[in-house]
């Protein structure tokens, strides 16, 4: 069963300790930004996806399936501060999990949003991720005996519209993607790349290290530059014949509306 995030996230801010009498109370240190537990702070103060500015810009990228999984939530006042800037300035997010394979919190991923949700915020960086990445993934559908991996959020957000049976994580860069840890029992994995040399390169390096432990690799490859520019391009139903062409014969039947 796909873990209670929140609940995992609630449990990393962990209980006070009782002080003792005539024990002076030692001033409160300022948390550490970028740890899992400061990741866990936001994830927990975050509401689910569904009727939020979120869910606009989701459906705005042609995905409506943002609401259903507990790996997304929403932040109205996530903060925000570009390089160079000497002032945070709260504005609305979408909040991802990234959690390793015991279903552990380990990080989160913000998409700064637009006020109105149709897009992402005029920013120079819309896009960040704190606490302990590597290995780990936004595990958006529980893995089962075959999985897909990806980069982005959107992309593989895009693969669940058109196919819901795909089991979908996106490790959120190349770089991640190289490095994401397999879950034990896999028998087949699906490389969802972008249509770009570091996306070929990280393909390169999951599939060998897939290979050596006896998983089957196969790669998908969109039409366009990843797989949200073809379903916002062509429709769910061309996407699905798509990837119908590129998904081995004893997975086909996952390839449902």
């Amino acid at each position: 069963r796909f873990p209670d995030l929140l609940a995992e996230a609630r449990a990393h801010l962990g209980r006070p300790q009782p002080v003792l009498p005539n024990t002076p109370v030692p001033k409160k240190a300022k948390p550490p930004g970028g740890t899992p537990a400061a990741a866990a702070r936001l994830f927990a103060a975050s509401v689910p996806v569904a009727g939020t500015l979120a869910d606009t810009y989701l459906r705005a990228r042609g995905l409506t399936q943002g609401g259903m999984t507990s790996a997304l939530r929403f932040h109205p006042k996530c903060w925000h501060r570009d390089e160079g800037q000497t002032r945070s300035i709260p504005r609305p997010a979408l909040i991802a999990a990234v959690t390793d394979g015991a279903g552990a919190l380990q990080g989160v991923h913000r998409t700064w949003l637009a006020l109105d949700g149709q897009g992402k915020a005029d920013v120079e960086t819309q896009r960040r991720a704190m606490g302990h990445l590597l290995g780990n993934a936004v595990r958006l559908t529980p893995h089962e005996d075959i999985l897909v991996v990806g980069e982005g959020i959107e992309t593989m957000l895009s693969l669940s519209e058109a196919a819901s049976g795909l089991p979908v994580w996106a490790a959120l860069s190349s770089g991640h993607l190289g490095a994401v840890q397999l879950p034990e029992g896999l028998q087949r994995l699906y490389i969802a790349i972008d249509r770009d040399p570091a996306g070929q390169r990280a393909a390169e390096r999951l599939s060998a290290r897939a290979t050596e432990v006896g998983i089957g690799c196969h790669v998908l490859e969109p039409q366009l530059g990843d797989f949200n520019d073809d379903l916002r391009a062509t429709g769910k139903e061309a996407l699905r014949q798509h990837l119908a062409g590129q998904i081995g014969l004893e997975d086909r039947q996952r390839l449902s509306g």
